[in-house]
C-alpha cells in the first residue's frame, strides 16, 4: 500500500470516481494485509504486506511494511499520516509522507465491511490494492473482489498477489 510510487502502469482504470458510499472509517484502524496490487515500482518484489493504522488527534499514523524477495528477508517500512479529506463519505484519504513532502491521495474504491476487504485506489487510475483485515481471504471474498476490480475497469491479468504476510 506504499503507493507514493513509480512509473505509469498499462493497469489504469477506465473511469474512477469518487467514493460515493459512505465508508465505516472507524473500522479503518489496525492492521490491514495486502492481498494483491497493480505492480509498482517502489513495491518491487514485495512480499508480505501490512499497513497498520493508529488513530491521533488529527488523523491517523499509518506504518507500511513489507519484505524484499522472502518473508524472511528484514522488514522494510514506510510512515505516514493520514488524513480523511472528504467528511462526507470518508472515502477520500490524504497520506503524507517524509513529514508533508510527498502527499498522496487514495480513494477508498470499496469496501465489504462484512466481508474484511477494501479497495483502495488513486484517482488517477494506475495504482490499486485490495487490503484485508485476515493475511488470507477466502476464496469466494477473493473472487468477489477481483471481479469488482475488472467492473471498475482494472486489467485484473496485472494484479500481482504477494505472499501473504504472518500474523
Amino acid at each position: 500500500m506504499a503507493a507514493f510510487l513509480a512509473a505509469p502502469v498499462a493497469a489504469l482504470a477506465a473511469d474512477l470516481r469518487p467514493p460515493a458510499q459512505k465508508v465505516d472509517i472507524g473500522r479503518i484502524a489496525g492492521r490491514w494485509y495486502e492481498v494483491a496490487r497493480l505492480p509498482n515500482k517502489i513495491q518491487r518484489d514485495c512480499q508480505g504486506g501490512t499497513s497498520d493504522w493508529a488513530r491521533t488527534d488529527s488523523g491517523y499514523a499509518v506504518i507500511q511494511t513489507c519484505h524484499r524477495g522472502s518473508l524472511a528477508s528484514p522488514p522494510t517500512q514506510w510512515k505516514a499520516q493520514a488524513r480523511i479529506i472528504d467528511p462526507l463519505t470518508d472515502g477520500r484519504i490524504r497520506l503524507s509522507y517524509f513529514g508533508g513532502i510527498l502527499n498522496v491521495e487514495y480513494w477508498v474504491l470499496e469496501s465489504r465491511s462484512d466481508q474484511g476487504w477494501l479497495l483502495l485506489g488513486t484517482p488517477n487510475g494506475r495504482y490499486l490494492w485490495l487490503m484485508a483485515q485476515k493475511p488470507i481471504l477466502s476464496a469466494a471474498a477473493k473472487a468477489q473482489a477481483v471481479s469488482r476490480i475488472r467492473q471498475l475497469g482494472y486489467d485484473v491479468a496485472a494484479l500481482e498477489f504477494p505472499l501473504p504476510a504472518r500474523r
